[in-house]
């Protein structure tokens, strides 16, 4: 498959990248910095620089591939809008270029899945000090499902260190509560991958944690 990654320099980013490949996907991985990416040298990886607030940039890249992830970051960021706005831009790029299929990652504990969460993730984290950003994510969520996409919308849990285990919980109902709600940044990106071809998610929005 033709994979575009929107967020490659990210700690899940380069795990999709790596990934990707190791899967024998052709994939190009848009960023601000290449630099950030020479650690990866494969002759199925493609490299575009650009701003994804930028139409024009998220344009160029979206067009001819079959299948966007979006793995979106602000960094040390708490008041960044990338999520929301370089998402919307993407969704924009993508009805326009015809491309349909969408993997959008976004965090455990939005809309419903909030049931999920614990005292100090609901009130003390996304509640206040990560507030900005967990509205960030909502309205990402909003603008793809608002979209006329075949989307997913992948939820993890907190990101931990760790190698790929498969062995995680995904797709569980708002009243699940025996979570860990953590995941390793790997294991995350193999569900999101794992939703590359598979149906069963379409226009779904499953939670992912240990």
């Amino acid at each position: 498959m033709k994979v575009v990654i929107f967020g490659s320099t990210g700690t899940i980013g380069k795990h999709l990248i790596e990934q990707s490949l190791e899967k024998g996907h052709q994939v190009l991985a848009f960023c601000r910095d290449a630099e950030k990416l020479n650690i990866f040298s494969n002759p199925n990886l493609k490299i575009k620089e650009g701003d994804v607030f930028n139409i024009n940039d998220v344009a160029s890249a979206v067009k001819g591939q079959e299948v966007v992830i979006i793995a979106l970051g602000s960094g040390k960021s708490r008041k960044s809008v990338v999520r929301s706005q370089g998402t919307k831009n993407i969704i924009a790029a993508m009805e326009d270029n015809g491309v349909n299929r969408l993997i959008c990652q976004s965090t455990l504990g939005t809309y419903e899945s909030n049931n999920n969460l614990n005292f100090f993730w609901k009130y003390i984290m996304f509640g206040w000090y990560l507030k900005q950003i967990f509205l960030d994510h909502e309205l990402q969520e909003r603008y793809v499902k608002d979209s006329n996409l075949n989307w997913t919308i992948v939820r993890p849990g907190a990101f931990i260190d760790g190698e790929k285990t498969e062995l995680y919980r995904h797709g569980f109902g708002s009243k699940a509560k025996s979570l860990k709600l953590k995941i390793s940044r790997a294991d995350v990106a193999d569900f999101v991958l794992k939703q590359i071809g598979n149906p069963h998610y379409l226009h779904k929005s499953p939670g992912l944690s240990y």
